[in-house]
């Protein structure tokens, strides 16, 4: 008798709960979710969407401006998708000026002209590696029947003015590889890494073993120290665009075996130069110094014009390209899309006038208020951007019935045994993505974190138990 009573109470006490709809479930995690003491001093931010209906089935602090990190590269994503399309590749032309005489001697310059391709360089595809480019402009050199150059090796970078930084990215952020700054003509995602030798013991000095590509024309200034064992990466690198000094500071574990990557002040430059040691190395004689146009407008210098094509390469498509975008959070890539959107649809090319013109573009397509996309970047890395999880869910829902949203899917990463895209700066969390749940709903989720107290691992093991619920 006393185990059947026990029996019924448990009953009476579970199937409340388990009768209760997804909303409530979600509605009753949430609650303890958002009391959790990690919160006593931020807030959180959940909208939940039937995909297939457009219902919204959860949301709380939805129409509050909430910093997005990362989980904004969906928006910038879907809108590259629309503007300049699944298949939109980027160009970049080899040629050279002037006249070859008879003995092979070019009486000119060799250009590399750029059009915004953030992958150019890159080691995440075999054909847009370094060293296959190289090789293939080492050949068009050799088939134009150019034995020497008496002129210069010239990045074109004019098309975006040169390398900049978006407004609002932090000084601690720029020199490091994920705070790279954006350019016509990128190279290497515009990243170079380094090789330390710890210290005998912690807090002495560490060495630069070496880089992972010539960069002798910058000055790394290295102050970083030993950390304790299991303490990791802290290395922080401190330059900007055009910066000629790289400081590098903070502490490398003493048991750490990694390459460390700074962001390059100037990766059109880098590329010149690259190009000019590898033409050399096969005997190609180069007179003048690698230069970029920027550089050459900056002292008043002529710049190159006119000339003969020996080489054209075209990137990998947008959808290849944003594949690695989600995966991997390449801040690089969400810039060099903005530019790119923002030069198709207005003609102007920088950072300001395609935020502006990402704002609109949402704001006229689903009539979303300016107040909930207020976009610094095309990144997320500004920690003065604000998004609300309503502008995202609507956002990632609108995209649901396009012809390249597999691919837009294929994009998210995985986590929680969920595909979405997560974001991460300090005192931020947040996951975007989509759900099916168990009775068989399509969800768009959108979950955002500001200003929590304590650690990310915690905060993120509670936020993967909320979005638990969806499942």
């Amino acid at each position: 008798m006393q185990r059947l009573s026990f029996t019924v109470l448990f009953l009476w006490f579970v199937l409340p709960v388990s009768a209760q709809s997804l909303a409530q479930r979600i509605a009753t995690a949430f609650r303890a979710f958002e009391t959790h003491e990690s919160l006593a001093n931020g807030v959180a931010s959940l909208t939940v969407v039937n995909a297939a209906t457009g219902e919204v089935l959860f949301a709380k602090n939805e129409k509050l401006g909430m910093a997005p990190a990362s989980t904004l590269k969906t928006v910038t994503s879907a809108t590259a998708y629309y503007l300049l399309g699944a298949g939109h590749t980027f160009e970049t032309k080899l040629y050279y000026t002037g006249q070859i005489d008879a003995a092979g001697t070019l009486k000119g310059d060799l250009v590399i002209q750029g059009s915004g391709d953030p992958s150019l360089g890159s080691d995440r595809f075999p054909q847009t590696a370094d060293t296959v480019l190289l090789t293939a402009w080492l050949q068009a050199v050799r088939t134009a029947g150019i034995r020497k150059i008496e002129g210069r090796i010239v990045a074109d970078d004019r098309l975006y003015n040169g390398q900049t930084a978006p407004r609002g990215w932090t000084w601690q952020d720029m020199g490091n590889y994920y705070g790279a700054g954006v350019s016509a003509l990128n190279w290497r995602e515009n990243a170079v890494g380094v090789n330390f030798i710890a210290g005998a013991s912690p807090e002495t000095a560490t060495r630069i073993a070496n880089t992972t590509a010539d960069v002798g024309y910058l000055q790394l200034i290295n102050e970083t120290t030993t950390g304790n064992r299991g303490t990791g990466d802290r290395v922080y690198a401190f330059s900007a665009p055009y910066s000629s000094r790289i400081y590098l500071r903070g502490t490398y574990g003493i048991d750490l075996k990694k390459t460390i990557y700074l962001s390059l002040p100037d990766g059109a430059y880098d590329a010149a130069y690259q190009l000019q040691r590898a033409l050399q190395r096969h005997g190609v004689d180069v007179i003048g110094t690698p230069t970029t146009t920027h550089l050459l407008l900056l002292a008043g210098s002529s710049l190159p014009s006119g000339g003969r094509i020996i080489h054209t390469y075209r990137s990998p498509t947008l959808g290849e390209l944003i594949y690695w975008f989600n995966q991997k959070s390449i801040n690089l890539y969400g810039e060099a899309f903005l530019l790119a959107m923002a030069q198709h649809q207005t003609g102007k090319t920088n950072t300001r006038d395609g935020a502006e013109m990402l704002q609109e573009y949402w704001s006229t397509k689903l009539a979303l208020p300016s107040g909930e996309l207020k976009i610094m970047d095309g990144s997320g890395l500004s920690p003065e951007n604000r998004i609300t999880t309503h502008a995202l869910a609507r956002v990632l829902t609108s995209v649901k019935g396009e012809p390249w949203f597999a691919s837009f899917f294929e994009s998210l990463p995985t986590y929680n045994g969920m595909k979405m895209k997560s974001g991460t700066i300090g005192g931020v969390l947040g996951y975007v993505g989509y759900q099916t749940s168990k009775d068989g709903t399509p969800l768009v989720f959108a979950l955002l974190v500001n200003n929590y107290n304590g650690t990310a691992t915690p905060m993120r093991k509670r936020m993967f138990q909320l979005l638990d619920m969806l499942k």
